[in-house]
């Protein structure tokens, strides 16, 4: 049974940082992607970063320049860097986690909440 682990989410004033973190566990297979997407009321749900087994990051146009994606491969864990938080970046935020095997599972969310 794959299990995804999210932490780090909170309230923050704006211009301040979170780090949040994903560890996955429970599959016999290695992973291929892992990314973050968040979703606000009211709105769809959408991409924030992303980063495959190659290394290359993606970022939407919104936090290029203020967030930043990096793994932890032997930990089979996933972090999201954030800084200059804006209101609008308040959010709950998911995990993705993409295994070869081609399955992918979703973290149980974290709220992000940046506010005075």
């Amino acid at each position: 049974q794959v299990q995804l682990v999210e932490s780090g989410g909170g309230l923050v004033q704006p211009g301040g940082s979170l780090r949040l973190s994903c560890t996955a566990s429970g599959s016999i297979f290695s992973i291929y992607a892992m990314a973050w997407h968040r979703q606000a009321p009211g709105k769809q749900r959408e991409l924030v970063a992303a980063m495959p087994s190659s290394g290359i990051t993606n970022y939407a146009n919104s936090v290029k320049g203020r967030f930043t994606i990096s793994r932890d491969n032997a930990k089979n864990t996933v972090y999201l860097q954030m800084n200059s938080l804006k209101p609008e970046d308040t959010a709950v935020y998911y995990c993705l986690v993409t295994y070869y095997s081609g399955r992918d599972y979703w973290g149980q969310g974290t709220q992000v909440t940046v506010s005075s």
